[in-house]
């Protein structure tokens, strides 16, 4: 779950301050469809539909033991909100997965009897398994349930809280299982449009810039100073001096673009209600892969293909003998470290900006903390907390201009590493 105060998981929603996004719901089919999948009687109601549709067969066990089973397998940790057919399908792939090849599933059981068993070996054939998905979309058909559901209007007016602030993401792609994990399709979360929001300001900003640079006029204005600040401090002091003055200029644009792209991505972490993307494996994963796929295709256009791995193992003089062991064993090493220090750029970067929100997270619940033991303490506690957390912000925003550096200084290493001989 995302933190309420600091956001720092990726969600499929964007969070606001409840006035300004009031939740009036009056029924069950006032509110989204998700929301509505997620509630215990509506998944309780599909559970008992595919219940139904399994008990055509007089072959098949105890339903009844089933259902409960799954009452409490949804209150285990990550399994919260999963319905009954996701229950059965873990089930076959753990006994699949036991058994091996899905060809010794019947020995296998035979051998090793399951409650679910029956299940597997069912699921195992194709013409089943096309039936029980049409089963699953007829029981889980939200209009049939919305004609016999009743909520309270406890539930409702709990619901209308919960679902108050949350401005919900359109899946037109995509379906979601609850507001933090995709369950298929391409679904759109919180940090790639804010990370399309960064690309979109940086083109109108650098567009700009390209503008009024194509004119030869002299520079003029904050801004214009400030980005060319910015822009000669990586040409001169990172890109040229990492990957030689020679080789440089070609890769400025994407040094250019990591930086900028990494900083805007930061910095987005200081806005209330928004977060950095750059706290997401998944951002900073796809930063070093960019690196990496730099690395290999500049490398590969200077020396070739085979070149570009010979170029990986450092030149040196030895006999033959010791060559044909060593050699190889260095090829190994340094493809490995070659994998790893690009994994480490990934996780180096989601480290720091995490690290530096759960420490004021952790600030701000001292001052909670002492609320909800309810002390006097708490006067002491509120100032501390709010001095802790702006001294904190400050040094989060020094962090967010350090780690797009480290980043794009790091990728210029590995890429000048990779035109240049070793």
């Amino acid at each position: 779950m995302a933190s309420s105060i600091l956001h720092i998981k990726d969600t499929y929603y964007f969070d606001v301050p409840r006035p300004l996004w009031r939740s009036s719901c009056d029924g069950p089919g006032d509110f989204p469809e998700l929301w509505v999948e997620l509630d215990p009687d509506f998944q309780r109601h599909e559970a008992g539909k595919l219940a139904e549709w399994l008990e055509k067969d007089a072959t098949h066990p105890n339903l009844d033991k089933w259902l409960d089973e799954w009452e409490h397998w949804t209150h285990e940790s990550g399994n919260h909100g999963k319905p009954f057919d996701v229950f059965l399908e873990a089930h076959y792939d753990a006994l699949t997965k036991s058994a091996g090849p899905e060809s010794e599933l019947k020995n296998y059981l035979r051998e090793n009897p399951s409650d679910y068993g029956w299940f597997a070996l069912k699921y195992d054939d194709p013409q089943f398994k096309s039936q029980w998905q049409g089963a699953k979309k007829s029981s889980g058909d939200i209009n049939n349930y919305l004609q016999i559901a009743s909520w309270s209007p406890e539930k409702i007016d709990g619901y209308n809280k919960a679902l108050s602030g949350k401005i919900l993401i359109p899946q037109p792609f995509g379906k979601l299982r609850n507001f933090y994990e995709p369950e298929s399709g391409f679904c759109i979360s919180k940090f790639m449009i804010v990370e399309l929001v960064v690309a979109f300001v940086l083109v109108l900003l650098f567009g700009w810039l390209a503008g009024k640079t194509a004119k030869g006029a002299a520079p003029k204005g904050r801004l214009w100073n400030l980005l060319e600040v910015f822009v000669v401090f990586i040409r001169d002091q990172v890109a040229r001096p990492a990957v030689g003055g020679h080789d440089a200029d070609k890769f400025v644009p994407l040094l250019l673009t990591m930086f900028f792209f990494v900083l805007g991505c930061n910095l987005m972490g200081m806005i209330p209600w928004v977060g950095a993307p750059t706290g997401a494996f998944g951002a900073t994963v796809a930063m070093a892969l960019v690196t990496f796929s730099t690395v290999c295709i500049a490398g590969m256009a200077k020396f070739g293909f085979i070149g570009f791995f010979k170029n990986q193992v450092p030149s040196m003089e030895l006999p033959i003998l010791i060559a044909i062991v060593v050699l190889p064993m260095l090829f190994i090493i340094e493809m490995l470290g070659l994998l790893i220090k690009h994994g480490v750029l990934a996780i180096r970067l989601l480290a720091n900006m995490v690290a530096g929100h759960l420490v004021i997270l952790a600030i701000m619940t001292m001052a909670f903390s002492v609320e909800g033991a309810g002390t006097s303490a708490w006067f002491v506690a509120a100032p501390i907390s709010v001095l802790g957390t702006t001294l904190f912000s400050l040094l989060e925003l020094f962090v967010a201009f350090l780690q797009a550096y480290v980043f794009t200084f790091l990728s210029a290493l590995f890429i000048g590493s990779a035109v240049h001989r070793h």
